[in-house]
């Protein structure tokens, strides 16, 4: 298990994580999510070890990165958000070099560099110069740094970057797949990837985490407000009265007109909205109109995405003021000096 525990990162006065927490499990992906600029890649390489924490600890199979990062790094695979290539070197040769940084035994590197080129087919572009792969398999061979040595925890910032549709499935299904054997945190803009292959999610927003669940439950918990669609024949002032009175509809958001009497409405619904449609097609056909179609959005993670990083976080007064004024012990000796 990978334990984040109070993780805290102030660049001078800007706090950029802002006191997260959370927990990796064996054997789960976990998709990190967020817009840009959300502390999302700070987190990432303060978990890798390779940006120092201003406060907080992150533990890695019972190894403080901080007090014991041999240890804890011999367990991490980590490919950044730009690939760490060395442009001048042949693919089997900078394989080999990263083989050699990971202490992988001499007797074993041949094979197990054979292993992670299969893995992410490279294995016809072992002898080309990286500088001349295109920007997909120069992310592949990052990927195969990554999975090295076959480490128990792997972390992947956008692995799936400059890669076409078909190598994007690839590897996709090789993420599904380590999940037999690693625990996987990874983050992506691709929310469709993220719905394909995690088990849970993280969601933060400006330095702080906003969720943290399984998609599926999450997505429950925005069955309270839906968007419905109601398309109506019969005349439209008559339409939007019943619709706009009827408990439960807080907005008629538009009105669409398809012509011959017949018109769309998109309504926001608030409460049970099983209940609210029925109670709308009662209504509508009590009164003469005709219902043609009725249909609700159902919420998915796109949707709750877009509405848990623009939910505003409420905070008292006092602690607007601390945000304001930084602590200064939590901050590290060089973070402190620069002031």
């Amino acid at each position: 298990m990978i334990t984040i525990d109070n993780l805290t990162k102030y660049y001078g006065n800007n706090r950029a994580v802002n006191h997260i927490s959370f927990t990796i499990n064996d054997n789960e992906i976990l998709g990190f999510l967020g817009p840009n600029g959300a502390g999302k890649s700070t987190t990432m390489n303060m978990i890798a070890g390779y940006l120092p924490m201003s406060d907080g600890k992150v533990t890695i199979y019972g190894s403080d990165i901080t007090k014991e990062p041999v240890k804890a790094k011999k367990n991490i695979g980590y490919l950044p958000e730009i690939p760490p290539v060395y442009p001048d070197m042949k693919v089997k040769e900078y394989l080999s070099f990263c083989a050699g940084l990971k202490q992988v035994p001499m007797g074993k590197r041949k094979s197990e560099i054979e292993r992670v080129m299969g893995l992410l087919k490279i294995k016809d572009m072992e002898g080309r110069l990286i500088r001349n792969l295109s920007k997909g398999y120069k992310q592949r061979v990052g990927f195969a740094q990554a999975l090295l040595g076959n480490p128990k925890f792997l972390i992947l910032d956008e692995p799936t970057v400059g890669l076409d549709p078909n190598q994007v499935a690839e590897v996709r299904a090789i993420i599904k797949d380590l999940k037999k054997e690693h625990s996987v945190i990874f983050s992506s803009h691709i929310l469709s990837e993220v719905s394909a292959v995690c088990d849970r999610v993280i969601i933060i927003n400006k330095g702080e985490i906003r969720a943290i669940d399984t998609i599926e439950n999450l997505e429950k918990s925005f069955t309270a407000s839906r968007v419905l669609h109601i398309k109506v024949k019969g005349e439209q002032d008559k339409a939007a009265s019943i619709i706009g009175m009827t408990d439960g509809v807080t907005n008629i958001n538009s009105v669409d007109s398809d012509g011959d009497g017949v018109y769309s409405f998109t309504v926001t619904l608030e409460g049970d909205s099983d209940k609210i449609r029925d109670n709308i097609m009662s209504e509508c056909i009590s009164h003469g109109l005709s219902i043609l179609e009725i249909y609700t959005d159902k919420p998915n993670l796109e949707s709750v995405f877009i509405e848990l990083i623009n939910r505003p976080v409420k905070k008292s007064g006092l602690q607007e003021l601390l945000d304001e004024t930084p602590d200064e012990s939590q901050k590290t000796t060089a973070e402190k000096e620069e002031k």
